[in-house]
């Protein structure tokens, strides 16, 4: 999955300025898909050259012109290619994983204080998409619902497992001292 397949897709909806799809990828996407502001503007001029969509000058009054971008046929080709495709793999990329597989070399302390960071840090993006969910309820389809709630049972069972690794190493502790 690229972030032109991201930029196609919302488009297929309606035309969009480039600050709406920066907004789309910050507000909507952020919880399982990364895009940087310097990924968005460059993936949108290279769509544009390649004909997949076009850009159009928009006056506004009292502000800078904007760009609307909307799909073209090409556009529209390529994304219902995408959504044919064979399924990606998730990439999976945790710090705290990572710390985690390292972590004989750290100190315990060291090591439950990742935990309560990564269960703070969970929990504040479970709040946010729950917040999410409930601005948005009635306006997604079925299956922008489910992925909402997907994204909800995973961060709930990411932050029950982060729970229980810290009370077995608590109790490890426990039992040393």
């Amino acid at each position: 999955m690229l972030s032109r397949d991201v930029i196609l897709g919302m488009l297929m909806k309606e035309p969009l300025s480039g600050y709406d799809i920066k907004q789309n990828f910050e507000e909507l996407f952020s919880y399982f898909f990364d895009a940087s502001y310097g990924t968005i503007y460059p993936t949108l001029s290279k769509m544009e050259n390649q004909g997949y969509i076009t850009k159009e000058k928009v006056s506004q009054k009292g502000k800078p012109d904007k760009n609307l971008y909307s799909i073209t046929e090409a556009g529209k080709e390529l994304f219902l290619s995408y959504l044919e495709s064979p399924l990606e793999e998730d990439v999976i990329r945790s710090d705290m994983l990572m710390r985690l597989y390292f972590g004989h070399f750290a100190d315990e302390m060291g090591v439950m204080k990742w935990f309560e960071q990564a269960i703070q840090q969970k929990q504040r993006v479970l709040e946010l998409l729950e917040q999410d969910y409930e601005r948005f309820k009635g306006k997604l389809s079925v299956t922008q619902e489910m992925c909402i709630e997907y994204g909800l049972k995973q961060h709930q069972l990411n932050i029950d497992m982060l729970q229980g690794a810290l009370q077995k190493l608590k109790s490890i502790q426990e039992g040393v001292e």
